[in-house]
């Protein structure tokens, strides 16, 4: 495989800092999960069924603390899903741009 220059490396690096400002900070951590619940009513069909729903939630894992949950209106969750993306995305970028770096700094070049 052909070595890639280094002007060629810090060229990449910019282009992934360009799609970093793009995201625009549109980024939430965490997962979204739909569920189904049952009220309690008696004779409400729900009781038979598979509950009422989907009901979307987010959930966000800590370090050292219980996971959190927050409920995510159905006009959110398209948005939502997106940010999630995003964050993801930025996340892939970020491990990219520490790839270019650590290799420029094994050749010893000005980074």
């Amino acid at each position: 495989m052909k070595k890639i220059s280094t002007n060629k490396l810090k060229k990449n690096r910019q282009e992934l800092i360009q799609k970093l400002s793009a995201i625009d900070g549109k980024i939430l951590r965490g997962s979204i999960f739909e569920t189904y619940k049952k009220c309690g009513k008696p004779g409400c069909k729900c009781e038979k069924g598979i509950g009422h729903g989907p009901k979307h939630y987010m959930t966000v894992n800590f370090s050292k603390r219980r996971p959190e949950n927050d409920y995510i209106p159905l006009e959110y969750v398209t948005q939502v899903k997106e940010y999630i993306s995003n964050y993801h995305q930025f996340k892939d970028i970020i491990e990219q741009i520490c790839m270019i770096n650590r290799e420029i700094l094994k050749r010893r070049e000005e980074l």
